[in-house]
Parts: structure tokens; sequence; C-alpha cells
């Protein structure tokens, strides 16, 4: 099998994360942000001769899977021409905030996987690394077979994109679990029992908001198996959508 190029748009904690798991395990990554390739001169350095700087444009057009690891308010600025015919891996959460209110999220009308859909025409969106911490990326990845081997929830409606992307999860060192198609996505978006606690167990009571944060980007991680995802996702009642702590 060959090995996938992946772009990455954005270089926050996802898509940086993402690309360090990445070349760890001989994925090539091509970086972008919206400021300039020369902004990710250290990143690159740091990752190494696996990883190139572009722009998001080039990225798009020259990776065989793209992650678009922006904020969901930023949707509509990704390279929508040079997205069209590519598998898109959207790892954004609506974070309910005055004046990012989407109302056909906050009514449950639409995942906000669909949403993103929707405004990327032509491409085939697959819902992943949304879940799961950066730091966890690094530290639950396993060979496959290990009996410790972590899942991480996938969710799309192309079944051939899906493929693309449970294959990229098995080079990184995951299994991956088909949630099945976009509307079903939010078993494993914030405020499920899949996002972040899954991997990383119960932050100690009586933490601050910013503590309960930190503790979470910093939590050494738990493996958790591809059927007990399964059964959690199965389990999952549908809430109101988005993150609130």
């Amino acid at each position: 099998m060959k090995t996938p190029t992946l772009g990455i748009i954005g270089t926050g904690m996802v898509g940086t994360g993402v690309a360090r798991r990445a070349v760890a395990a001989g994925v090539d990554v091509i970086l972008s942000n919206s400021r300039s390739p020369q902004s990710l001169a250290a990143l690159v350095t740091e990752l190494g001769p696996q990883a190139r700087a572009a722009t998001p444009a080039v990225a798009a057009g020259e990776a065989d899977l793209v992650l678009a690891a922006v904020p969901l308010t930023a949707r509509t600025q990704l390279p929508i021409a040079e997205l069209v015919g590519k598998t898109v891996i959207d790892p954004m959460n609506y974070a309910v905030y005055p004046g990012a209110e989407i109302a056909e999220l906050d009514d449950n009308a639409l995942t906000s996987s669909e949403l993103v859909q929707r405004d990327l025409p032509g491409t085939r969106l697959v819902k992943a690394f949304h879940s799961i911490g950066p730091k966890q990326l690094q530290s639950l990845a396993r060979p496959a077979g290990a009996e410790d081997r972590t899942g991480i929830p996938i969710s799309g409606d192309d079944p051939a994109a899906k493929k693309e992307v449970a294959d990229l999860l098995d080079l990184l060192g995951f299994d991956a679990v088909d949630l099945g198609p976009l509307a079903e996505s939010w078993r494993s978006e914030p405020n499920t029992p899949l996002y972040a606690v899954a991997y990383t167990g119960q932050p100690p009571a009586g933490l601050s908001i910013p503590d309960v944060v930190a503790w979470f980007q910093n939590a050494p991680g738990v493996p958790i198996p591809a059927a007990r995802i399964t059964e959690l996702a199965a389990a999952t009642v549908r809430g109101p959508a988005g993150f609130r702590l």
C-alpha cells in the first residue's frame, strides 16, 4: 500500500499534533496555515525531512488526504476549489459562545460535519481526530494487533473515503471505528462519553474550568479498544450540540 501524503490546513494544537504523529509513522506532510509558509519554518525544522510548508491551496492540491484543522467558523475560508475531489478529514468541533451560534446546529437539524460537508461541495468529508487530544494521539499509538490498541471514531457518507481515513489511522497506530454517516457523527462530539474523557479518564474533582482544560491537554492517556468505542457510541443519547462546560 502506498503511503499517502497528508495535507494539513491549520497548525494549532490539532494540526500540529496530527503532523507529529504522522511524521513519526513515516507519513509525509504538507503543512499550511492562514499566515504564510515562512511562519512554519521552525515546525518544519522540528519535524524533519518528511514535512514541508506551503499555502493552503498547495497543501490541498498536492496531498492525497487533507486535514482541515481550522475552527468551525473558518470553514468557508478553506481553499474550496482545490479541495474538490479530495478526501477531507474534519476534526472541527462546534464551540458555543456569544456571536458564534449556528441555529441549524443548536436545534440539531444538522451535525457540524454535515454543515461542513455542505460548505465544501465536491469533497468527501470524514469526521475524525475531533475527540482525542494531541498528547493522547502520541501516547496511545500502538502497532497493529497490539492488545491495548486504541480506537478512534470516524463518520462519513462515502465508504471509499472512510477506507482511506481508516488506513491512515492504522498507519498512525489506531483502529478506526466506523460510526456510520455524517448524520450520526454527533455520537462522538463534545458532551458525549466518546469526547476527550474516553481517552483520559475523569479529571480530578474541584478544578476550575481552565485547570480542567489543562488537565485534559496533559493527561497521559488511557487505551480504549475499538469494541468499547462501539458500545459507548450505541448507548449515547443526543443532547444539545456544541462544546459546553
